[in-house]
């Protein structure tokens, strides 16, 4: 895979990736990949990511289900930011709505623009 050559990763071999609905073109998350994680990508067809917080490497639905199979995998013009387009099964966003980018700031304040379509709780179940 040479072509991975290309992109600039960060200090952290990190690259940020925008995840959108091939479909309708709506950005639905944002996460971070290493050049594993984008092999991994491009050999399943679908996203993985590595979790910063968790110092981990992730399939996006493994636990909920929610997967995302790639239609198209593009970098921009600096080489240092990776678009994902998919199609997305469930909700993107671990808090349960389509997209991570769910409330928007308006006169009063931020406000959520959509409906949840799942709780937490109902995607991976009650915490212990």
């Amino acid at each position: 895979m040479k072509f991975l050559d290309q992109l600039k990763f960060n200090a952290d071999g990190l690259i940020p990736a925008i995840i959108q609905q091939q479909s309708t073109g709506r950005v639905l998350m944002m996460a971070w990949m290493n050049r594993a994680s984008l092999e991994k990508t491009i050999e399943t067809r679908k996203t993985w990511f590595w979790s910063r917080s968790r110092q981990k490497f992730w399939m996006k639905g493994e636990s909920s289900g929610h997967v995302q199979v790639v239609k198209d995998l593009s970098f921009d013009c600096d080489g240092d930011t990776v678009l994902i387009q998919v199609e997305q099964t469930g909700a993107a966003c671990h808090e349960g709505y389509q997209s991570c980018f769910f409330r928007s700031l308006d006169g009063e304040g931020w406000k959520v623009t959509e409906a949840q379509l799942e709780t937490p709780e109902q995607i991976y179940g009650k915490k212990a």
